[in-house]
């Protein structure tokens, strides 16, 4: 498979989560659509683990690691998304989501983990704000402020944490991918089975639509995405990993105008360009100085060649 058709395959999968989180809601709450996703996941990338003769970590370290990465990476935010979309359409859900790499960035220049704020990088987290605000509109009474759009922008920034977290205590410690990437999920399908009393206990109308949705939620758009990300990070760098981030938007928002028949906001879709813009700047290296190159030593003059016919004696 080549990069490109990973790339693909991986945001039209991610992309797609908004889609499959909207459609499950029909039957289930946010936190049974979170517990049936991650655990669904989760046995998905055991069984991978299985048949590749994989085990998972032992260390109660690396396990206390994970709990905290299961947090913040699944459990909260996918119960946010569920408790988001239940008021706003999926196509913003997944504008919205675009805005991790901005908090990411301001969460790694607190921690002084992150390199340096050139112009460059300023104008495109400004612009990136600027266009969360335009797809908020709080000066419409239509707009998308409210207690639904604020939990997808929660969990954005809860991803941003578990990126920073997640790169800091867990990649590249020895442990190979697909078993971290499982045991998260087996982590995170703990802590949510934790939260059933509060709105997971409720009845499940079994309507084949949901029911459907809910599974292709867990098994692709949550455990495959997780394997296939890993790969690309590993076989390919973190830089072609975040080329996707600039996708999902777009799928998102495409598939709930078609699937859904959600409507394609001008402003939202200006906003939506504005993030991708102030992201994409917000990626962008300074440039190094270049240094003055140093003089070049003088060539002598050769001695003059005689010419032809000429008195040697001299010589």
């Amino acid at each position: 498979m080549t990069s490109a058709v990973r790339v693909a395959v991986l945001s039209l999968l991610w992309g797609s989560t908004f889609l499959w989180i909207e459609l499950a809601l029909d039957a289930f709450t946010p936190v049974q659509v979170t517990l049936i996703r991650c655990a669904l996941g989760a046995g998905l990338l055991w069984v991978l683990c299985r048949a590749r003769g994989q085990r998972l970590p032992r260390e109660p370290a690396v396990w206390g690691r994970l709990v905290v990465a299961a947090f913040f990476c699944n459990a909260l935010p996918f119960v946010l998304f569920g408790i988001g979309q239940q008021t706003i359409d999926s196509g913003a859900a997944g504008v919205l989501n675009a805005t991790t790499p901005l908090w990411s960035l301001l969460l790694g220049v607190a921690l002084g983990g992150e390199r340096p704020l050139h112009a460059v990088r300023v104008v495109g987290l400004l612009a990136g704000f600027a266009g969360t605000a335009l797809i908020f509109a709080p000066w419409e009474r239509s707009g998308l402020v409210g207690w639904g759009a604020l939990a997808i922008v929660g969990a954005a920034a809860s991803y941003a944490v578990a990126f920073v977290h997640m790169g800091r205590h867990l990649v590249g410690r020895g442990i190979p991918t697909l078993p971290l990437a499982a045991s998260q999920l087996i982590a995170a399908t703990a802590l949510t089975t934790l939260t059933l009393p509060f709105g997971g206990l409720t009845p499940v109308r079994a309507e084949p639509r949901a029911l459907v949705a809910v599974v292709v939620l867990g098994l692709f758009a949550t455990g495959l995405t997780f394997y296939l990300t890993y790969r690309i990070i590993a076989d390919e760098g973190a830089t072609n990993a975040a080329t996707v981030g600039y996708l999902l938007p777009v799928v998102s928002v495409v598939l709930g105008a078609v699937v859904l028949g959600e409507e394609l906001n001008p402003r939202i879709v200006v906003g939506m360009a504005v993030v991708l813009v102030g992201v994409a700047m917000t990626r962008r290296r300074a440039r190094p100085r270049r240094e003055a190159a140093p003089a070049r030593p003088r060539r002598e003059a050769a001695p003059a060649r005689p010419r032809p016919g000429a008195d040697l004696r001299g010589y």
